[in-house]
């Protein structure tokens, strides 16, 4: 692993020099204080030390070198490559580094850990986690912590946390059991056989790492998704807060009364935030498992949708407010609220704004959780799936409006050409259409937003002296059907495969259909097409029941659940007869119904159904409730080389803004890299990357000059091409004065 250096054409930086330290504790104390309250950005500030920026999530910096009237001079001033990415399946970056004193921590394709020069890309030390052995998965960050000489990297891999010496990246012996926790352990349920994981990085608070979890979704057997505070130097557990209450607990009686041993889910898998002068951690929790049928749920489902506040020292709750009542749409909370301020009239007023994937900003009280603008609640569609009872109304703010749009009709398809709005209104002739929050039932039902649609794990950015907060949102639509998870008499051991691949691994995956199951999308495949000649059978049915690297393992699959999964993954005995009339799928006498899938609905071209943009950059005036711009992100280059204006895209990674009247943001499928004018949403400078910058970005400055990065990790659900480069830009030396824009 070596960086690629460009300085033959653009000068390097100078020899790195270390800068002051500055406490941990100061960092936080300061990072949080909005609404006047922090005198002015410590040394701590002009680094990045908290994958979203600062303790209170606001991915805000107040560097300004790189401005409106310079951004188009900037060029790569290094790029590092990982060397560790696959193909099939396709690998995906989503890590945001931290900077720390001049170094550089991050994650790679195969989940190791560097450390970089970060003023230039030279690499310090690197740790691998699985030991050589080849792995991969998903993770968006690393935390830090230090007090005195005693400095700490904690990361996620597989079902571990692990404790590595910031100095040497070498794992610290003391903590957990040489040097790891399994997160398996101390869930107050057993879940030894269950995947449990991380994705995000905890958040540190004084010697604490709060940290949520990734666990199953689909039908089969999922481990909770309660949350739990770590001792930094010893892996501790110190406390737990049970997201599926227990019996006394607040919320037990929205489940049925053994929910709290059986179900699964209600999981803060998308990160945390911290007021640290307050005490409290916030964070948005997930759906319950099973995603799509709520039969063996019966009832509100607290604290599964909803934005909660804990104390940050104890576990205990202080507030909470759901967002989605008894979830049958897969709509999580994917990413934590954004500390921020409103202004109302001379008083102003410390809230949180939570980003959904609905379209929906709920923006609350810090302190109590009280909507600072009206929240309704309205009543939707009931489920017709048997056994299933549905929560008669939904909420919806009635400010900010809507940043991602709520309805399909024949009015919302799309205007592309004659002959594409013809292909799409003839494939939804027989689906069900409408406006958001229509249950998934037996006629396949056209969703709008998607179920990985508005906003993502990215989530937001917020600007404390413009007032404004940058959020991104996907507006393509999908479409979903349930069936019975019963089995016909006599079925082709392919087909008996996709059905398990349908119900329990769309969520990630998405491959080509056998006959007699929905149709193949149009679009690119997220592909596991390809596994064929790569890997044995014997080593993918071992993959499936012990999981590997970030893959859950899926043990309590049957011995022929398992081989029909592999047939059908590997193109091999498909045309094998079953006799099922003695068989029953593993999962389906406690989840009789099961959907198809997250289904992509595309016109004969492979572009999305619905109307353009399909992916907007958005910012929203907290004080006025308004959306103050929306502009499209990204664009589909074919429909950009036929002359059309920039389209939008599906995306996936979240905004950074700076004191420079700048959005940075990749997200998009074309691949780029791009700054917005953070008052007027003009696009002022983007690069071309050789993969999708499917990460947030981060910016820091080292010995006076500016740098910003983000992971070119491509793959992942944008189904594009993989890639293993972190691009690290700034301006050539000497040219930080003003320029002319470019747009």
């Amino acid at each position: 692993m070596t960086p690629s250096s460009v300085e033959e054409a653009y000068p390097g930086a100078p020899p790195r020099r270390r800068g002051p330290k500055v406490s941990i504790a100061l960092l936080l104390a300061t990072a949080t204080g909005l609404a006047g309250t922090a005198p002015g950005p410590p040394r701590a500030r002009r680094e990045w030390r908290v994958s979203s920026g600062d303790a209170g999530g606001t991915r805000y910096s107040p560097l300004d070198q790189i401005d409106r009237t310079n951004v188009s001079r900037l060029v790569p001033a290094w790029v590092f490559r990982t060397g560790d990415m696959q193909t099939a399946p396709a690998s995906t970056i989503q890590c945001t580094p931290i900077v720390v004193d001049g170094t550089m921590y991050l994650t790679t394709p195969g989940l190791k850990v560097v450390a970089l020069d970060a003023a230039t890309g030279r690499r310090l030390w690197q740790f691998d986690p699985w030991g050589g052995e080849r792995a991969g998965g998903t993770n968006r960050g690393v935390a830090y912590w230090e007090e005195g000489r005693d400095r700490r990297i904690l990361v996620t891999a597989g079902p571990h946390l692990i404790a590595l010496d910031a100095g040497s990246g070498r794992e610290i012996e003391s903590f957990g059991t040489g040097g790891r926790v399994d997160l398996r352990q101390r869930l107050d349920r057993d879940a030894s056989a269950l995947s449990v994981t991380a994705t995000s990085p905890g958040i540190v608070f004084e010697d604490l790492l709060i940290l949520g979890s990734v666990v199953g979704e689909g039908p089969t057997p999922a481990a909770p998704g309660h949350v739990r505070a770590y001792d930094v130097r010893t892996g501790e557990r110190r406390w737990i807060f049970h997201t599926i209450p227990h019996p006394g607990e607040v919320g037990y009686e929205t489940w049925p009364p053994d929910s709290w041993k059986t179900v699964g889910g209600a999981n803060a898998w998308g990160g945390f935030t911290l007021d640290v002068g307050r005490g409290l951690v916030f964070f948005g929790t997930g759906s319950p498992s099973y995603d799509h049928w709520g039969g063996n749920r019966i009832g509100q489902n607290l604290f599964a949708n909803s934005v909660m506040a804990l104390d940050a020292r104890t576990g205990e709750r202080a507030w909470h407010f759901q967002v989605v009542h008894h979830d049958l749409w897969d709509f999580d909370l994917p990413c934590p609220p954004v500390l921020v301020d409103v202004r109302r009239g001379e008083k102003t007023i410390p809230a949180v704004a939570q980003a959904t994937k609905m379209g929906h900003l709920f923006v609350l009280d810090r302190t109590s959780g009280v909507p600072l603008f009206p929240v309704e609640e309205r009543e939707v569609p009931r489920s017709e799936v048997p056994g299933e009872e549905s929560w008669p109304t939904q909420p919806f703010p009635l400010a900010p409006p809507a940043f991602a749009r709520q309805r399909f009709s024949a009015a919302e398809v799309t205007d592309l050409s004659p002959e594409a709005r013809a292909a799409i209104l003839e494939q939804i002739a027989g689906m069900r259409t409408g406006d958001i929050f229509m249950p998934p039932g037996e006629t396949p039902s056209v969703m709008l937003p998607q179920f990985n649609g508005g906003a993502e794990w990215g989530g937001s950015a917020f600007d404390p002296h413009r007032r404004l907060l940058y959020v991104n949102a996907s507006d393509e639509a999908e479409w979903i059907s349930m069936v019975p998870a019963r089995l016909p008499d006599r079925m082709r051991l392919g087909e008996i495969g996709e059905r398990v691949f349908s119900s329990t691994c769309t969520g990630c995956h998405r491959v080509g259909s056998a006959e007699g199951w929905p149709p193949p999308p149009a679009g690119p495949s997220t592909a596991l097409d390809g596994l064929r000649g790569r890997r044995s059978r014997p080593e993918v049915e071992s993959t499936i029941a012990n999981g590997r690297g970030q893959m859950p393992a899926f043990a309590s699959l049957s011995d022929l659940e398992r081989r029909a999964l592999s047939a059908f993954l590997l193109d091999e005995d498909e045309d094998e007869v079953v006799d099922t009339r003695h068989v029953e799928l593993s999962f389906a006498a406690e989840i009789p119904w099961v959907a198809t899938g997250h289904n992509e609905l595309r016109d004969p071209e492979g572009f999305p159904a619905n109307r353009r943009p399909w992916g907007t950059l958005n910012a929203l005036d907290l004080d006025a409730g308004e959306i103050r711009w929306q502009v499209p992100l990204g664009t589909d280059p074919r429909l950009e080389a036929r002359g059309l204006p920039p389209t939008g895209t599906f995306n996936i990674g979240g905004p950074l803004a700076t004191a420079g009247g700048l959005v940075f943001i990749g997200a998009a499928m074309d691949e780029r890299f791009h700054a917005f004018d953070a008052e007027t949403g003009a696009l002022l400078w983007q690069f071309q990357m050789e993969a999708g910058g499917y990460a947030s970005p981060a910016t820091f400055e080292v010995d006076g000059r500016q740098y910003v990065v983000i992971a070119a990790g491509g793959g992942g659900k944008p189904g594009t091409k993989p890639g293993d480069a972190y691009y690290c830009f700034a301006l050539p030396h000497g040219q930080s004065e003003g320029a002319t824009p470019t747009r």
